[in-house]
């Protein structure tokens, strides 16, 4: 029973967070900058997430209830956010821009919120600890996908310089656009939801 619910957990996590895909993504956020910068915005990101998704697992079913917020609400927000950080990093032109951007804090936004405790991370907490009731199992789930996380950040350097500059451009714009579009989805499951 607890390798049951630590693997299911562990999976769905896995499946949301994308932590390989998240790296990348935050490698295009912090490219060039410095490597004490991008240790802090890595694990501060990841702290904030963490804390995020244990609060929402054990409080936010009732918090959301409480304000009046469904969870379809939650998602078009969180898809609205995303939309907008997929935009810039789209249209941003190649490390110049970066350099001018390198000291701000990414960590919450859009680190922390909406990519690694978005919306579907969120949703997909508040179920499993209803059925779970914050089992040890789950809390190690947690621990784990986002230990995993931290380390996919953190060697994320690793993959830029085995792709290069124009490769790491292509893959800025490519994961832009699958960025936007997820965003768009995450805002039509929201609207879907409200409608119905």
């Amino acid at each position: 029973m607890f390798l049951d619910i630590y693997l299911h957990a562990l999976t769905s996590y896995f499946v949301i967070i994308d932590p390989l895909g998240t790296a990348v993504i935050f490698h295009s956020l912090t490219g060039g900058a410095e490597r004490s910068y991008v240790r802090r915005m890595a694990l501060r990101s990841v702290l904030i997430s963490s804390a995020i998704v244990l609060l929402f697992g054990f409080c936010g079913e009732a918090l959301l209830t409480g304000l009046g917020i469904s969870i379809a609400s939650l998602r078009v927000a969180g898809g609205l956010l995303l939309f907008f950080t997929a935009f810039n990093m789209i249209t941003r032109q190649g490390q110049e821009d970066q350099r001018g951007q390198l000291q701000v804090d990414i960590s919450v936004y859009p680190l922390s919120i909406p990519l690694i405790a978005g919306p579907g991370c969120l949703t997909l907490t508040i179920l499993l600890f209803s059925q779970s009731g914050g089992s040890v199992s789950l809390l190690l789930a947690v621990a784990t996908i986002y230990l995993l996380t931290l380390a996919a950040f953190l060697g994320a350097a690793r993959i830029h310089k085995l792709i290069g500059q124009t490769g790491d451009d292509i893959l800025r714009r490519l994961l832009g656009v699958v960025l936007a579009a997820l965003a768009v989805q995450f805002i039509a499951d929201g609207i879907r939801q409200l409608a119905g």
